[in-house]
């Protein structure tokens, strides 16, 4: 992983010499849309060539996306790889505990690239059940209706025949609202866990997951959890105000006994 971030970061330093740093800024990278909407009833087609809203396709899950596109060698497969290690090692299962979508930026994508992807996947990383994920393309218009509520900002550089896009994965609630950001190109398996749970609001986790939850916070800068110590002080106090009770209680009925 180390060597392919290093090859990562000479491409970017490649791409930055050829556009001014401003303007790069400007035409990729994430807006945070924290809590908005996308169009659940938008077509998508997967690599079986099948049409379905995202509604369908959530099967009332949470989601986590990812946008690229298939035949990147460099930062999707990152992205992908890292994805898929994040989960295969949160204990997440797609199509039990979420729904992993890869939406293809790339109109000319088509069902080949999926079934090349997923066969990469499940050799690099079997547990994380690649064949489970949906390699999904969308016309230009439906595109556009997922990635301006996702704030996913992207261009075609014809000198390097590439896309320049940036890199993350945006977990949503089953409903379709944004949830959470995760950014770059390595995703820690207990934040990716922490972020599901949050987004399924319950349905997805355990009450260990639930508890960690209390004492820890989102923080939109960096995609990351943190440890708020006003909330692990709140919970303790809580916590040993019941211990107070239940042991004054339990006194209470030893000497009526």
């Amino acid at each position: 992983m180390t060597a392919r971030l290093l090859l990562l970061l000479a491409l970017s330093l490649l791409c930055g010499a050829a556009m001014p740093p401003a303007d790069l800024d400007r035409r990729a990278g994430f807006d945070q849309h924290l809590g908005a909407q996308l169009p659940l009833q938008v077509a998508l087609r997967d690599g079986g060539d099948v049409m379905a809203t995202l509604q369908a396709r959530a099967h009332g899950r949470p989601m986590a996306i990812a946008l690229g596109y298939l035949d990147c060698t460099h930062l999707c497969d990152t992205v992908m790889q890292s994805l898929a290690h994040a989960l295969a090692h949160a204990g997440l299962q797609p199509g039990r505990d979420l729904e992993v979508l890869f939406l293809s930026i790339d109109p000319r994508e088509g069902a080949d690239a999926a079934t090349r992807a997923a066969q990469h996947l499940t050799r690099i990383e079997p547990a994380a059940l690649p064949a489970r994920w949906q390699y999904l393309r969308a016309a230009p218009d439906a595109l556009r209706e997922i990635t301006q509520p996702l704030g996913f900002r992207y261009f075609r550089d014809e000198r390097l025949n590439e896309y320049v896009h940036p890199a993350g994965v945006v977990v949503v609630t089953p409903q379709g609202k944004v949830s959470r950001y995760l950014f770059g190109v390595e995703y820690q398996p207990h934040t990716l866990r922490l972020a599901v749970v949050e987004a399924s609001r319950g349905a997805v986790g355990s009450l260990t997951d639930r508890l960690v939850l209390l004492c820890c916070g989102y923080d939109p800068t960096t995609g990351r959890y943190t440890l708020l110590i006003g909330k692990v002080m709140q919970l303790l106090g809580v916590t040993f105000a019941a211990a107070l009770f239940t042991a004054a209680a339990w006194h209470a009925w030893r000497r009526r006994a």
